[in-house]
């Protein structure tokens, strides 16, 4: 009987609007799907969630399509997403659920593209990233580097960073054929510490043993860099929101949850592990 009350869950948590999460031991569980941009401080928050008495928590990553299809599915109780949901998604969830989904801005993220720590090009025009990505520049010497070809990474085209990126950098435009596509961000950011004339891009909080370029936004204007100041006041030209999706309105510990994760506690887990709170504490 229990087993056949969790195999219509999704249904019944519809009806009684009840978060879609299994008893376990005693113990609810609230599972956290998407972005892997965003999996290590969705999990530093659910380490750090004050109120674990009756919740446990289950994240994993795949990419923001891929939290959003699961959130269509039933199969997550929210959704971790580095791009907006789509009107095509929206009408999934209606059609589904008879709910458009709830959307909570829970972090800022500042979209770096690296280098190799070697690569003495410290700041790159918008349009000279674009111009790299799309194939039409392949030297380094052409945007005051060295000899050298330029090696292109990317993300999968699953994952909400590539989205946003090919949308609001490349305008649209498909990236190279020879661009090398990384399974997350961690990966990319890990094959570009280690190839002199590598370039990547990612979620500023991986900047690990790699040199996050200064970006302008037009040639002879300022190029900026990916901090904290610069995000918040808008002048950084790669920024965006970070999101949590549910397929119905919170109730119980996952209103709890995320009601923490916006809260000033919360807000404060996102500048430790090297985000941008959605506003200035």
């Amino acid at each position: 009987m229990l087993k056949a009350l969790r195999s219509v869950a999704p249904f019944i948590a519809l009806l009684l609007l009840l978060p879609t999460t299994a008893l376990l031991a005693g113990r609810d569980r609230i599972t956290i799907k998407g972005s892997d941009t965003m999996v290590i401080l969705v999990q530093r928050w659910t380490e750090l969630f004050p109120d674990k008495t009756n919740v446990e928590f289950q994240v994993t990553g795949g990419g923001s399509g891929t939290g959003i299809a699961a959130l269509i599915n039933g199969t997550t109780d929210i959704c971790s997403s580095s791009r907006p949901i789509k009107p095509k998604e929206v009408q999934q969830l209606r059609d589904k659920f008879n709910y458009r989904g709830m959307e909570v801005r829970v972090a800022r993220d500042g979209l770096a593209v690296y280098v190799h720590a070697s690569n003495p090009v410290t700041s790159l025009t918008l349009e000279q990233v674009r111009l790299i990505f799309t194939g039409k520049v392949v030297n380094w010497k052409d945007v005051g580097g060295p000899d050298a070809k330029i090696v292109l990474y990317s993300r999968e085209n699953n994952s909400g960073t590539y989205e946003f990126f090919k949308d609001h950098v490349l305008l649209k435009q498909d990236f190279a054929p020879e661009a090398q596509h990384m399974a997350g961000t961690a990966a990319l950011i890990n094959a570009v510490s280690k190839d002199p004339f590598a370039i990547g891009f990612g979620g500023a909080a991986y900047a690990s043993n790699v040199k996050a370029l200064a970006i302008a936004k037009k040639a002879g204007s300022t190029a900026i860099k990916p901090v904290l100041a610069n995000i918040l006041d808008g002048s950084y030209p790669i920024s965006r929101f970070l999101y949590f999706y549910c397929n119905q309105r919170p109730q119980g510990n996952v209103k709890s949850f995320i009601d923490w994760v916006i809260s000033p506690a919360g807000q404060r887990v996102v500048e430790e592990v090297g985000y941008y709170p959605i506003k200035k504490l």
